[in-house]
């Protein structure tokens, strides 16, 4: 048994996954963002429908 590969091959693995966890928490951070930037475009949306109900409730579709 190759003491000194196998602790090189497991050091490399604890590593790649460090890496992984790193790249996961960012995305997940940035998904945290994402979403409450979109619940204040509906919070806007809806006060902008209380304010002014007219808005948005008809279009022309061109066929």
């Amino acid at each position: 048994m190759d003491i000194p590969a196998l602790s090189m091959a497991l050091s490399s693995v604890k590593t790649a996954n460090e890496v992984g966890m790193a790249v996961l928490s960012k995305a997940m951070d940035q998904n945290e963002i994402q979403g409450a930037g979109l619940v204040n475009m509906i919070d806007a949306a809806a006060m902008e429908r209380s304010v002014n109900p007219a808005v948005g409730s008809n279009f022309d579709m061109l066929a």
